[in-house]
């Protein structure tokens, strides 16, 4: 049940394309935002928005990989792929709320700027390096653990499926 062929191929191998994308993006797009407030200023809702569907994603792609899994060989390879794939989901929903409170947070402040430099001032600047701190910390983390598990698909699918040689029958 759920999304496991597009056109006769397996949905897994289509998937996996939007999350190698929109994972690494969402995690510079966070960075950014959190760390520059010009750039927050002009993605707004936008950036909450590509969490979402980055978050969405992975799920899915996931469900279409274990259903992918159960419809190939046994391979130590694939199981190491699975399950590193199995951890993605948290660094995707660490993205996709961290990505809301920044947004929410610089709207927030947006709306309620104080018209001198008093308080709120000296509490937005450590609000603001911590969220940007926070931020490189977790897209960092989901982008190194994106190239893990593209990593672990790669050798899962061409470990045997190449020659380091060109075949001379080939041009």
């Amino acid at each position: 049940m759920g999304l496991n062929l597009i056109n006769g191929i397996p949905a897994h191998i289509l998937l996996v394309h939007v999350v190698v994308v929109l994972v690494p993006l969402t995690a510079l797009a966070l960075i950014l935002c959190a760390a520059l407030p010009s750039v927050m200023r002009r993605f707004g809702l936008a950036l909450p928005v590509l969490a979402l569907v980055s978050l969405i994603s992975v799920p899915l792609t996931t469900h279409a990989g274990e259903w992918l899994e159960r419809h190939v060989d046994s391979d130590p390879l694939v199981r190491a792929h699975t399950a590193l794939g199995d951890e993605l989901l948290p660094w995707a929903l660490a993205l996709f709320l961290v990505s809301t409170a920044v947004w929410w947070s610089y709207r927030r402040a947006a709306h309620h700027a104080p018209d001198s430099a008093g308080s709120t001032s000296a509490v937005a600047l450590p609000l603001r390096l911590t969220a940007a701190v926070l931020s490189v910390v977790i897209g960092v983390g989901a982008g190194v653990q994106v190239y893990r598990i593209g990593d672990s698909g790669a050798k899962a699918a061409w470990h045997d499926g190449y020659s380091a040689t060109a075949h001379s029958d080939r041009g």
